[in-house]
């Protein structure tokens, strides 16, 4: 049996050869923007090798922290032909909408090479040793009495700097504590302290929208967040519902509160007068979103107009068009004989079984009328010999009488057993 190549397959691998055939003619990039650090730094260094680079590749990179393991997420070159690759200029436009000189930017240091699997396993054990730092920094803490909390350890790849992050409501003398973890750990020692949104950065996974929190994954300047995003808005007050992982409001109030403001601009005020295709009116409420504004006319009739409907109040009402009568549901029977249709007429289904049953009854006495009219010698001396037999099939047939003489019989009975007492005798005895 012959085996037909499809086209979509045949398709799939010629795209596979032309990327191939792209990726090897790729030069090396000159400068990669790196992404480094637990608080997700981003730098970017020159790069001088020609091991060509892709789109999370690991690097070693010597920062301003020291030496330390890195991921790349684009390179700023035109050299390297990649489609994701972004131009400077745009990477410094990215970095003025999204904080400007507050961005963690950062650009004294180089990409020294590929991370090997070795400096991939040495990075796993730094890691793996972050709660005992912890517990230990803690376990001074408490002995010397500082308000504080230590909420995580940052030890780097080159050993040269091991950083502490803390929680205190107030600025607190630490002196001490950074001369007993340098002489318990032998090196440099970093302590930042940090705010409660920058501790859910740090500790926090997943928020209630099943994604991870903006903080972690892409918000580098966290920005204030006010009550009146959340009023503007129209969302819930509840606090537990509008706080997220850190417990203030949620960071996502701020992105739509532009668009918001701009709708908010194009509703007119409450309380305001505006005019209607039906007439001048009040504005009672607005809808931001929709752009419905609830009008209360001047007879109190309520409508919802949109917003491109409103117009001036004192400029006079346009002249309605007479609207033609309704088609009649039912034809008259000239219209329907001219059309040659027959006549609609409700069926009449009752009068129709009354009719039924009168005409069976009358051919039911109509057949018993001739049978009584010819009968035979037996049949005649049983009707003259038992009268009452015709009267009893009669009542038999009809339950009304049936029950009349039932009740008769027993008043007959109550009658003649009423007289009797249990001590008289009989007069004859």
């Amino acid at each position: 049996m012959s085996i037909f190549p499809l086209e979509q397959f045949e398709k799939d691998v010629r795209l596979a050869d032309e990327d191939r055939a792209l990726y090897e003619k790729l030069q090396a990039p000159k400068t990669v923007v790196v992404r480094f650090g637990r608080m997700k730094l981003i730098g970017e260094y020159p790069y001088q090798s020609n091991v060509t680079l892709g789109c999370g590749s690991k690097l070693v990179v010597r920062t301003h922290r020291g030496v330390e393991i890195g991921e790349m997420l684009t390179s700023t070159c035109a050299n390297a032909g990649c489609s994701k690759s972004v131009t400077r200029q745009e990477m410094l436009d990215f970095i003025d909408r999204s904080g400007g000189r507050d961005y963690p930017f950062f650009n004294e240091g180089k990409a020294l090479r590929v991370a090997s699997v070795d400096d991939l396993n040495r990075q796993a054990q730094l890691d793996a040793s972050k709660p005992d730092l912890v517990k230990s920094a803690q376990h001074l803490v408490d002995e010397m009495n500082l308000p504080m909390r230590i909420i995580e350890a940052e030890p780097i790849l080159g050993g040269e700097r091991l950083t502490f992050y803390f929680a205190a409501d107030e600025r607190i003398d630490f002196r001490a504590l950074v001369r007993e973890l340098a002489a318990e750990h032998k090196v440099r020692i970093d302590m930042r302290q940090v705010g409660a949104r920058d501790e859910a950065r740090l500790t926090a996974d997943y928020e209630r929208c099943g994604q991870h929190c903006c903080c972690k994954q892409f918000l580098k300047v966290l920005r204030p967040v006010s009550m009146r995003s959340a009023k503007v808005q129209k969302a819930t007050l509840d606090p537990l519902k509008i706080s997220g992982r850190c417990g203030r409001l949620m960071c996502c109030l701020r992105y739509e509160d532009e668009t918001y403001e701009d709708l908010r601009r194009r509703l007119p005020h409450r309380k305001s007068r505006v005019g209607t295709l039906e007439g001048p009116g009040i504005v009672v409420s607005t809808q931001i979103l929709t752009q419905l504004v609830l009008v209360e006319l001047d007879n109190r009739t309520r409508i919802a107009v949109p917003v491109e409907e409103l117009r001036d109040p004192e400029a006079p009402l346009p002249k309605k068009e007479p609207t033609p009568p309704p088609e009649p549901m039912y034809r008259s029977r000239d219209e329907n004989k001219s059309e040659g249709d027959e006549i609609a007429r409700p069926k009449r289904k009752k009068k129709r079984r009354r009719r039924r049953k009168k005409a069976g009854r009358s051919g039911d006495d109509s057949a018993a009328s001739t049978s009584s009219s010819a009968p035979s010698h037996g049949e005649s001396r049983s009707s003259q010999s038992s009268p009452r037999s015709d009267q009893t099939q009669s009542d038999s047939s009809n339950p009304k009488k049936k029950k009349r003489r039932r009740r008769g019989r027993r008043g007959s009975k109550k009658k003649s057993g009423g007289g009797s007492t249990p001590g008289s005798t009989d007069s004859s005895a």
